[in-house]
């Protein structure tokens, strides 16, 4: 496309798919010119070209929703622009119900796009077939109705991104393959093509089901996995008018759309076929895969049922295609950890063409700007493990996850495929104690604990769970008498060096010039304010410092705090999480059951609260963190893994006198909600600061040199803020609230929910989120106003409170 090909540019992307595209449209619109876009063939030559092009609007959390939203409005005027068509049609979209669970999912859904301001409208199964005439509704039990989805044609809108960024100044070559990725002390340099090398300040993988292969160039984990998608195109069929909306029918693992008077029929059905296994031919361009109709056929018959003329058309296309899919379902975006300046947006698990526009767009931002300009953790590739770009492991998680798409969403639902990858070294003594083991990135940790006699496995709901009852046998252990908690998984690392409290106390925003074996709670921030990381620091010497945070964010939190040490900073970080296993004892009675089994004084004036020693257990040295985040008094056990079952042992035989009981992640969370402690990635974020979260305590807004967002909060602290983090807990204890519901003040929608279980002690479902008013949110804002809770499309009235309902002046935790 253009003539002369580039030696240098400022940005180099690799790969013509619509999000390659969008980034350098959207670079261009920020004022960056020098963008160079390379395609080994032929724009969207990929996946892009056979994409069926659905535009929806509403997504699962806030943010994905913003951009997806973005990308229609985008879709819309791009043909003005550019002079490009885009073929993009506002027609609305329908997803029916045939059950009473998939209905119960869909008003939630329906309620979470109120957060969002997305327009969505409950309908019974008569008006979903009155707007589809063709549609079989005898078992139809109710559907939603969102007007402003719509649909395009993913070629069209592609050349219009293209055209559009090189109107910006942006430079495209097709034909041209990337053979190689440059750094020099971890900083990416340019790139080797077969037409010549081209030194960059950026490169942007937007390779699609290629971004792994590209990744490897340069020691980046990509993990994605091909699978094969699958639809159908009819004959002209009698019935499918331009208006039609986008339809989808999530029983029956089904989508159907207009085109041009015949019907597209496209499946994600469960038990997918992974592909390209053996690689990706050479000459792969605008490609299809071979016919499966035993694979589809189940699709087609459900299809039958529900549009019945079906079963007398002509089918004039059988299409199969290849799409990309992570892990977790979700999308790779932003800054690779292993590589400065190299940056990924990948994996769109068959949504590439609704999240494109918003997904160039931020990703735009972040290049130029060095930071997201919104939370993406929900996509954000720091999120990934190492041993996730394992090929096995993705071509036995993909068979699952296409099909996830369209399954049920139910609560607490856990992936089923690719599992036992890291386990605790209690993990077998945990499964003879009647453990039902959840996964997230590869761990398997105890979510509740069966009694005898009773299988350990989900029957999900909607409602109370199969786990409910055993969850409150759990949590009324740890609030009168006492639990153990497995807590392996905590990331653990070791800071070292002379200048360790220095770049500590540059980056922690609470004070960490403490006395040895304390314990600091703090969160780390961004230049706006925003928390980066909620955690814990430990010194453990002059020099010494170990850091405790989730297990979700271990290698976000490790990058976070690598590239926050300078260059000229005698400082390292070592990522010890494997060398340590983790048993939390908690409860009224944890001094009691642990004082047995040590010479150590572990009474509250010898050992306070925020106390963290190396003490004697057993045979075994281990470094015992009295800290909670259930509330209660206990002590988190740091114990040398090659140690841990012992220690296991020796606690759970000197516990029966004290009637310990096993606890699990969801009684963990079921006490933390009570006491109103926030979670990162849920109640707080890096565009949540401090003084919304409630967390101003933590903040040390004095201590010399300062700290990493300290301005910003300080003018946030001087012009006040306009949303606060409250607790609500629900006046009816029947409804169960999960996350994003909106939130009502006296009849006027004024935020949404974070994250929300239900509270044993409490008798109610509990939920946090921010409310927002122009005024500020006080105490009087609070408890002077009526709120509800919209939940599954209805609203229930809750109590309200800037504190926690249970303990809220923290008592118990320092007896």
């Amino acid at each position: 496309m253009s003539a002369t090909f580039p030696t240098q540019a400022q940005v180099v992307i690799i790969g013509g798919g619509i999000n390659g595209c969008s980034l350098a449209y959207h670079l261009t619109k920020l004022g960056w010119k020098d963008v160079v876009l390379l395609e080994r063939k032929k724009l969207t030559c990929g996946t892009t070209w056979h994409a069926a092009g659905l535009v929806a609007q509403l997504r699962a959390t806030h943010n994905m929703t913003l951009l997806a939203k973005y990308t229609a409005e985008l879709y819309r005027g791009l043909e003005e622009e550019t002079g490009q068509a885009t073929g993009f049609r506002q027609t609305g979209s329908l997803t029916i119900a045939s059950s009473t669970e998939r209905f119960e999912e869909l008003k939630r859904s329906a309620s979470m796009g109120h957060c969002f301001d997305v327009e969505v409208d409950v309908l019974t199964a008569q008006q979903a077939g009155e707007m589809w005439p063709l549609l079989n509704i005898d078992d139809v039990v109710g559907a939603i109705h969102i007007p402003k989805d719509g649909m395009c044609n993913p070629i069209d809108t592609t050349q219009a991104l293209a055209k559009g960024a090189k109107m910006g100044g942006a430079s495209i070559y097709e034909n041209t393959k990337v053979l190689a990725v440059h750094q020099t002390q971890g900083r990416v340099t340019g790139v080797t093509t077969d037409k010549g090398d081209i030194t960059a300040e950026y490169v942007a993988n937007c390779a699609g089901m290629w971004s792994r292969e590209v990744g490897k160039m340069c020691g980046v984990n990509v993990p994605l996995h091909a699978a094969e998608h699958f639809y159908i195109v009819t004959e002209p069929m009698q019935g499918m008018t331009p208006d039609l909306p986008i339809l989808r029918d999530l029983n029956g693992h089904a989508y159907y759309k207009q085109d041009a008077g015949k019907l597209l029929l496209g499946a994600f059905e469960t038990n997918a076929k992974p592909w390209g296994m053996d690689g990706i031919p050479e000459d792969f361009s605008f490609d299809s895969l071979p016919e499966d109709w035993d694979h589809f056929e189940p699709v087609m018959e459900k299809a039958i049922h529900r549009l019945p003329a079906l079963e007398d058309a002509g089918i004039q296309l059988f299409f199969c295609g290849p799409e990309s899919f992570t892990p977790d379902d979700r999308y790779l975006l932003g800054e690779a950890p292993e590589l400065k300046n190299f940056f990924v947006a990948a994996g769109f698990n068959s949504v590439g063409i609704q999240s494109a526009g918003g997904a160039g767009k931020v990703l735009a931002s972040w290049i130029v700007d060095g930071a997201p300009p919104m939370d993406l953790w929900d996509v954000d590739i720091r999120r990934m493990a190492p041993f996730q770009g394992n090929s096995r492991y993705l071509h036995d998680r993909t068979i699952e996850a296409l099909g996830l798409l369209y399954d049920m969403h139910w609560p607490f639902r856990q992936f089923e495929s690719a599992r036992g990858i890291k386990r605790s070294p209690l993990h077998d003594r945990l499964l003879a104690k009647g453990a039902c083991f959840g996964e997230n990135t590869g761990w398997e940790r105890p979510n509740w604990y069966a009694p005898e006699g009773v299988e350990p496995k989900y029957e999900y709901s909607f409602g109370r769970q199969n786990w409910f009852d055993y969850n409150a046998r759990e949590h009324k252990a740890v609030r009168e008498g006492v639990g153990l908690f497995d807590q392996t998984s905590f990331a653990k690392f070791l800071v070292q060096g002379k200048d360790a409290e220095n770049v500590m106390n540059r980056i922690c925003a609470n004070d960490v010039s403490v006395a040895q074996d304390k314990i600091v709670y703090t969160q780390w921030l961004n230049e706006r304010g925003g928390i980066e990381a909620d955690l814990t620091v430990t010194r453990l010497g002059e020099d010494q410092y170990f850091v405790v945070t989730a297990f979700a964010t271990e290698y976000r939190d490790f990058n976070w705090l690598k590239k926050n040490i300078g260059e000229d900073d005698h400082c390292t970080v070592t990522n010890v999480t494997s060398g340590y296993a983790v048993i939390s004892v908690m409860g009224p009675n944890s001094r009691d059951l642990l004082s047995g089994l040590t010479s150590a004084d572990l009474s509250n004036a010898a050992f306070p609260f925020g106390t963290s020693r190396e003490i004697e257990l057993g045979y075994a040295l281990v470094r015992a963190t009295r800290i909670t985040f259930v509330g209660e008094l206990g002590w988190e056990l740091y114990i040398p893994t090659e140690f841990a079952v012992a220690v296991y042992d020796l606690i759970v035989e000197h516990g029966q006198k004290f009637d310990l009981q096993h606890a699990g992640y969801h009684t963990l969370n079921s006490c933390r909600i009570e006491k109103a402690y926030r979670h990162w990635g849920h109640d707080i974020t890096d565009e949540d600061s401090p003084l919304e979260a409630g967390l101003g305590f933590a903040i040390a807004w004095d201590k010399p040199g300062g700290f990493t967002g300290r301005e910003a909060l300080l003018k946030q602290k001087e012009t006040g803020t306009t949303r606060r983090l409250v607790t609500f807990a629900l006046k009816s204890p029947e409804p169960l609230m999960y996350h994003e519901e909106p939130i009502f003040r006296d009849g006027v929608k004024v935020g949404s929910t974070t994250s929300a279980m239900y509270g044993h002690t409490v008798g109610a479902s509990i939920a946090l989120g921010y409310v927002e008013n122009e005024g500020g949110v006080s105490k009087d804002f609070v408890e002077s106003g009526d709120f509800e809770i919209e939940v599954a499309a209805e609203r229930v009235p809750a109590r309200a409170s800037l504190r926690a309902f249970y303990d809220p002046k923290h008592e118990r935790i320092k007896i």
